[in-house]
Formats: structure tokens, C-alpha cells, sequence
């Protein structure tokens, strides 16, 4: 077993910032219509993997440009955290796994925003990318809190009635974020400020649906949070459901308020930090429904392990 290192820690969370950050900044692309200011990938424009500078150009290629460099960096950041779950962590499931999911999905990412920018920001790809964006969150996420847990066996410390809702309360946010995604596709934020790609669907009717889905997940989080402050093994994951209350509560408030002002640019780059934050407090919470123990010294199975031992202490 590797000797256990700060250095862990410090590099998973980073990856989970990075994995939040890229979200904002395609949010940007997005909102100032700089979606195809690259209009050819890999390279820029033409021959150059930069934006060439010239009279008529604007602000656009600079914006999808530095998504691309952050989109670099994410890749950076991903790889490392295979590297450091693999130096220190490789033997406590399922880090590497977790790690090496990770690193596949940002790899897909980049193939996918290729795809997006060279079929004219099609809105089913930008869905995707955006979805599989919340997925990386959800993986970064879990990846951080197994670090912090002991490498015991991990057991449910609360009925299956809590952790079932749980899980549909998990399925209701999926269903939040698709059809956000869809009112986003159907809305004025096409991407591209000159050839806008959008859904034929009703902007106002998807924007409904999207808002009966959000009072269910609102309702379902109300119940979680009842049931892990009634239910005694429900107190570690208290604070974890309480967060996503407060979050969804201030999703709605921004995503109301965006849907009566005409969709000002800051309040949905605003409530695209928001879906993120949702969907790492509520993996987080269904998390925290199971516990893993710490291994007994007293069985013998950390005796040629000290380091582990160390770790638990």
C-alpha cells in the first residue's frame, strides 16, 4: 500500500475546482455568442491553433480560446489526479476507477466540443456537453469524500426507505438539468451570436416544464432533509441535504428571476454555477447515507501496513 501524502487531498480538489470552472467559462462562450469564434477545431481558424489577429476580428475568438486553454488545463488536472490516486491510493476502492472514469469523460469532453464547434453548435451536442460536464462534477465530487473516509467496508446507516428516496431525489435532478438544457436550447443563449442553433420547441412551454420538475426535486429535498435529522443514522448527512435545500431555494429565486427579466447573461451564467453546486452537494448527500469503518488493528490486517494504520489514526 503507498504511503498516504498531503499532496492527495490538495490534487482532487483541485480537478473537482477545474471540473466547476470549465462549466462557467463554456457558460461565457455560450452567453457572449462566442461559440464558433474558433470555427474549426482543433485549430482555430485556418492553420493557426491561435486566434489570428486582424481587422474585422472580435472579442469571440479570444472567448472560445480561452475556454480551449482552460479545457488544457482541465485535462492537466484530471491526469494528475489518476497519477496521485494511483502513487497513493490505488488500493482503496474505487479511487482509481473514480480517477480513471474521470480522465476518460474529460477526454471525451474534448472530442465532444470538437463535434459541437464542427456541426455548428448543434444544440443535442452542447446538451452533452454540458451533461457530461455535471457527470464529471458528480465523479470529482465523490473521488474527494472517499479520500477523507477509512478503508473499511462501506455499510447503508440509514433504512433503504431514506436511501430510495434518496435515489429518486438524485433522478429528479438529472430531469432538472436535462430540461434545463433544453430551455437553454430553445432560448436566446444559442452560442453564436451571427447563426443561432436552437430546438424547435416553445421556449415558454419547455421553461414550465423545467420549473414543475424543479418543485418536485424542492419537495423530495424537503423530504430528505426531515428524514436524516429524524433518523439517527442520518446526522452525517444532515448538513450535506440542508446545503441542497438552501441551493435549490436560491436556484429558484435566480432561475425566476431570469425568466421574468428576459435572461440577463450574468444571472444564467449565475444558475449554470448553481446547477453545479446542486449536483455536488446532492452526490455528496447520497454519499454520506452509507459510512465506511475503519479498519481494526486488532484483526491483524493492518500489521504489514503501517502506513495505513497511520492514515486511520
Amino acid at each position: 500500500m503507498p504511503v498516504n501524502s498531503p499532496w492527495l487531498p490538495r490534487i482532487l480538489a483541485t480537478n473537482l475546482v477545474l471540473q466547476v470552472l470549465i462549466v462557467i467559462t463554456g457558460g461565457l462562450v455560450r452567453l457572449t455568442g462566442s461559440g464558433l469564434g474558433c470555427p474549426t477545431w482543433p485549430r482555430c481558424e485556418g492553420d493557426s491553433f491561435t486566434p489570428v489577429i486582424h481587422d474585422a476580428m472580435t472579442f469571440h475568438p479570444f472567448v472560445e480560446y480561452g475556454n480551449r486553454m482552460l479545457s488544457i488545463l482541465v485535462g492537466v488536472g484530471a491526469v494528475a489526479a489518476v497519477w496521485a490516486v494511483y502513487r497513493w491510493g490505488r488500493g482503496r476502492s474505487p479511487m482509481l476507477g473514480l480517477a480513471l472514469s474521470i480522465l476518460g469523460l474529460t477526454v471525451g469532453q474534448g472530442v465532444l466540443g470538437g463535434i459541437t464547434v464542427l456541426t455548428g453548435l448543434h444544440p443535442l451536442t452542447v446538451m452533452g456537453h454540458f451533461l457530461v460536464s455535471m457527470t464529471l462534477v458528480a465523479l470529482s465530487t465523490w473521488l474527494v469524500l472517499r479520500d477523507r473516509e477509512p478503508d473499511g467496508p462501506s455499510r447503508p446507516v440509514v433504512p433503504v426507505i431514506v436511501r430510495r428516496l434518496a435515489a429518486v431525489t438524485a433522478l429528479a435532478l438529472v430531469a432538472v438539468l436535462v430540461l434545463g438544457t433544453v430551455v437553454t436550447g430553445s432560448g436566446p443563449h444559442s452560442g453564436d451570436a451571427e447563426r443561432p442553433a436552437r430546438f424547435a420547441l416553445d421556449a415558454r412551454t419547455i421553461s414550465w416544464l423545467h420549473a414543475d420538475a424543479v418543485m418536485l426535486f424542492v419537495g423530495l429535498v424537503v423530504a430528505m432533509v426531515v428524514a436524516t435529522r429524524l433518523i439517527r443514522g442520518g446526522l452525517r448527512a444532515r448538513d450535506w441535504w440542508s446545503w441542497v435545500l438552501l441551493i435549490a431555494l436560491a436556484q429558484g429565486v435566480v432561475g425566476y428571476t431570469q425568466y421574468l427579466t428576459g435572461l440577463p447573461e450574468v444571472l444564467v451564467l449565475v444558475h449554470m454555477l448553481g446547477a453545479a453546486a446542486l449536483t455536488s452537494t446532492v452526490t455528496a448527500g447520497v454519499l454520506t447515507l452509507s459510512a465506511r469503518e475503519a479498519v481494526s488493528v486488532d484483526d491483524g490486517s493492518l500489521a504489514d501496513q503501517p502506513e495505513v494504520a497511520a492514515r486511520q489514526s
